[in-house]
């Protein structure tokens, strides 16, 4: 390698990682009230727009995962320690509005939030205080900064116009996380997703890129 070769070596700046692509190894667990929460922009209206829990169905049908084999007639639970919000119908329709009326300049990206238990037992206790709707305003000061004596991890993907928001969730002092297993399923059905082209892609199947998408016609025997 001769002499220009190395100059050239050296001048070239270190690729940057995209977020979707790091691993959970990189990231630490902090205290509740450090962990940064959601994020608005300067687009604050979004804050008065609200999610819901979604059922354990939903949360497969979103990340594109088959539903459960049942083994002795009995169906094993769907991620037993972990709580997903979803955006309302509200929530999708007022993106709408609000995207129309600013002409194109509001913000047509929707939130959905999922919350990693460290386990079952945890995810129990802490259901009490989790509510069935919620503004996406009150969630940082309800839902993170709330969880008092918890330590959180959080991960973010951005997927076209849904922003993923994952928080592991133990108590503090624990080591490791009892529910690794999950967390890395569900990172890595995340990162494999397509962007959603429409915010309201989730209502539709999740491997449609669009509300609109038509499945085929079945062919007539």
């Amino acid at each position: 390698m001769d002499d220009k070769e190395k100059n050239k070596n050296k001048k070239k700046k270190p690729k940057h990682k995209h977020p979707n692509h790091q691993s959970s190894s990189e990231y630490s667990f902090k205290p509740s009230s450090e962990v940064k929460g959601l994020r608005f922009g300067g687009q604050l209206i979004v804050k008065s727009f609200t999610i819901r829990r979604a059922r354990p169905l939903e949360i497969l049908r979103l990340l594109s995962l088959p539903p459960p084999v049942p083994t002795h007639q009995k169906t094993p639970p769907i991620f037993p320690s972990t709580a997903a919000f979803l955006p309302t119908n509200f929530t999708i329709l007022a993106h709408h509005a609000w995207h129309t009326l600013t002409l194109g300049l509001g913000t047509k990206k929707s939130k959905v939030v999922l919350f990693v238990f460290e386990s079952e037992n945890m995810k129990v206790a802490v259901d009490r205080m989790l509510p069935p709707e919620i503004p996406l305003g009150e969630v940082n000061r309800k839902l993170i900064r709330g969880l008092t004596g918890c330590e959180m991890a959080r991960f973010k993907f951005r997927k076209g116009c849904i922003t993923f928001y994952v928080f592991a969730v133990r108590r503090t002092g624990t080591l490791g996380f009892s529910c690794a297993d999950d967390l890395r399923v569900i990172l890595e059905y995340v990162v494999a997703l397509n962007d959603f082209m429409d915010h309201t892609a989730m209502l539709a199947m999740p491997n449609q890129r669009s509300i609109s998408f038509a499945p085929p016609a079945a062919m007539a025997h």
